[in-house]
């Protein structure tokens, strides 16, 4: 969501990169052409302006280290504002503890109220937490049958009351089914509107004041710039949230939404919604993203990624049979669909420090890998096991079977074949195939 702003500030800090020293003169310009930047992500002006001026006091008031470029010297003092204003003293959002407890999820229609809710129950289940879904949008056409859909994929409790009900006796018969199903929390999916009207203001309230949740949060789409911010708003005033889940953060808003929300309504982001599988749901966290947007990377969310993916036994055992020389295109194609698992490959690139520019050409590689899995879905299990026995005959089957040419497949096996050579060049060096010296190698093939 945040690529354009990104790539506006790294070609800002790229500027300075010649200057000596930093002046009030060339921080003067480079903050001209950050307030320019922040305007055009559709970020709010008062917030802006606010923004602004701690940059600049704290650039003019710190000392000048003499090993540091204006460009780095600039980057720390934007990072740290930028933290600051995404909330940098929220900590990591944990479900509330209680027995059960309840939280209340609210938004506008069109928002992804009910696919976040499923999202928010399977994150708390990898939290050790289990949750019931409570499908009490009785306005929205089939938006009870959605939940109950979601819920039977993910294998998730749910209670679907069927039609309008009593807000004391949503909230009672909803506690009274957690307990009963072993739940320790109730994720209630309430009704939605096109827009903020009284009515629908009028059941927030009496539901909250029924249910006593834990939790208010709204849902809120982060391609809606502004409208977000003062929906959210106008929530938050009358229903008194505890925090904004924002949704579609991997889609191409501008980012004045994420940017805005803190200062101008005064609740956290509490989580994000990065893309539409039901694993694609991560806790915000603010000092992350200031250094995404900065082009910085942010590891520390792709090494919890990874892990959820990528099981210690099976990484290891991967591992012994590269050594061995025993990995095989089965092997190839598993670790490729965990890979995929983790996110589209222009994510995870963002996540990696200085490939900014390198996740930008993700497309192209996102569907040369498309392609691959294709072609080794194409194959049977003895083919990926045994890629010696693949004739004539069996390629032009694959090729068809993938709506690739035989020439890709040809390539295909070309490059695994070079593979298992440089990896048996590896196990006879001192120290194996470790990361540096295979680092080493493909440095040398270059």
């Amino acid at each position: 969501m945040f690529d354009s702003l990104s790539q506006r500030l790294q070609e800002i800090f790229r500027r300075l990169r010649g200057e000596g020293h930093l002046t009030e003169k060339n921080l003067q310009e480079g903050l001209r052409q950050i307030r320019l930047a922040l305007l055009e992500a559709d970020v709010h002006v008062e917030v802006v302006r606010g923004f602004i001026a701690r940059v600049r006091e704290r650039a003019l008031g710190q000392e000048v280290l003499g090993s540091l470029s204006p460009a780095q010297q600039l980057v720390g003092v934007v990072h740290e504002a930028l933290t600051g204003l995404l909330g940098g003293e929220d900590k990591p959002w944990r479900p509330p503890s209680g027995t059960p407890a309840t939280v209340l999820l609210v938004g506008l229609q069109g928002a992804g109220k009910t696919t976040t809710a499923h999202k928010l129950a399977l994150w708390a289940r990898r939290s050790g937490r289990e949750a019931l879904l409570v499908a009490a949008d009785w306005r929205r056409p089939a938006a009870a049958e959605q939940l109950e859909r979601l819920a039977a994929d993910g294998n998730v409790r749910i209670w679907s009351p069927g039609g309008s009900i009593d807000p004391g006796d949503l909230a009672r018969g909803s506690r009274e089914r957690a307990r009963a199903a072993g739940c320790d929390l109730v994720l209630i999916d309430t009704a939605g509107r096109l827009h903020v009207d009284p009515e629908l203001m009028s059941e927030l309230v009496a539901l909250r004041e029924a249910a006593n949740p834990a939790e208010i949060l709204m849902v809120t789409d982060a391609m809606t710039g502004q409208d977000a911010v003062r929906s959210a708003a106008e929530f938050h005033r009358q229903v008194g949230l505890t925090g904004v889940i924002l949704t579609k953060l991997d889609g191409d808003a501008r980012g004045g939404a994420a940017l805005s929300l803190r200062a101008q309504v005064g609740v956290p982001i509490r989580l994000v919604g990065t893309g539409e599988k039901s694993q694609a749901l991560e806790p915000f966290h603010a000092e992350r993203m200031a250094a995404r947007i900065l082009g910085m990377g942010d590891v520390l969310t792709l090494v919890e990624r990874a892990r959820d993916v990528f099981e210690e036994q099976e990484a290891e055992e991967a591992a012994k049979k590269i050594r061995r020389q025993e990995f095989t295109l089965e092997d190839f194609r598993d670790q490729l669909g965990k890979l995929r698992r983790m996110g589209p490959l222009e994510q995870v690139l963002g996540m990696l420090p200085g490939a900014t520019e390198m996740a930008g050409r993700a497309a192209g590689a996102e569907a040369d890998l498309a392609a691959v899995r294709a072609i080794l879905d194409s194959m049977t299990p003895g083919e990926r096991r045994r890629p010696e026995i693949l004739n004539g005959s069996r390629r032009r089957r694959i090729a068809r079977g993938s709506g690739r040419g035989v020439p890709e497949i040809n390539r295909l096996l070309k490059q695994y074949l070079e593979m298992k050579r440089m990896m048996k060049s590896l196990s006879r060096r001192p120290g194996g195939a470790t990361p540096r010296a295979l680092a080493g190698l493909m440095k040398g093939r270059r």
